[in-house]
């Protein structure tokens, strides 16, 4: 089963949504719960709630309401206001009724880390990795084109090494790790005002609890980051 819901997203959303019927409202509501509760209790990961970027007339602000906040529409609002893996509906829809319209955040170095890769250099890995049965997580697409390949926990902080190990340490790879204290937005969920985040390969109940090992994608990955950049 994979995220296949839509939401509304971001604090800053809620005058959009006010404007819809209340039935829409209700509705929308609904599916940003859903959202949660299927991350929580059907893929076991934490949840916390995100602000959203506004953009108009060329400028942007956040819903956190920091006049020149340096991350807007992508960081988390609270992380007291956490909803837990194994969350179930009710309580998703409990803990959210305190924070309407907010971005879905994951965080990372809890239950997987993230490599990240431009998204055209991850499709071109991503038919390699596939033909060679290597196993896969979870790959998600964002609107600024990035790709995140979750793996598990742990690669943020052995990344270096393992570029080390595999030659690839001294070539500036387009490739970095996200890890311990930090998060990505959680399809489909808006980032920084630029639009939805979504799922290339999207989570099953098998790769949610048990992601790669990152060296298995690594050599791949690093090689496709090193021949789109020479191509470049």
């Amino acid at each position: 089963m994979g995220f296949t819901i839509g939401a509304i997203g971001g604090l800053s959303g809620i005058r959009e949504i006010r404007e819809l019927r209340p039935g829409a409202r209700r509705r929308g509501r609904a599916q940003v719960c859903t959202a949660v509760a299927e991350y929580t209790s059907l893929w076991g990961w934490d949840v916390i709630p995100g602000a959203r970027a506004v953009r108009a007339g060329g400028r942007v602000s956040c819903s956190c309401g920091a006049t020149a906040c340096p991350s807007p529409g992508d960081h988390p609002l609270d992380a007291t206001l956490e909803v837990p893996a194994g969350a179930t509906l009710d309580e998703a829809t409990r803990a959210w009724a305190q924070v309407p319209g907010a971005a879905m955040l994951l965080p990372t170095g809890r239950f997987f880390d993230v490599l990240d890769v431009a998204e055209g250099a991850a499709r071109c890995a991503l038919v390699r990795l596939e033909r060679m049965g290597v196993p896969l997580g979870p790959v998600a697409a964002t609107p600024h084109g990035r790709a995140w390949f979750l793996v598990a926990p742990g690669a943020a902080a052995e990344l270096p090494e393992l570029l080390y190990r595999m030659g690839w340490d001294d070539t500036g790879l387009d490739l970095r790790g996200r890890g311990e204290g930090e998060h990505i937005t959680a399809p489909p969920s808006d980032l920084a005002g630029l639009g939805p985040v979504r799922w290339l390969r999207p989570p099953t109940l098998e790769a949610a609890g048990r992601p790669p090992q990152a060296r298995l994608l690594l050599g791949t990955l690093a090689y496709v980051c090193h021949r789109s950049a020479a191509a470049r």
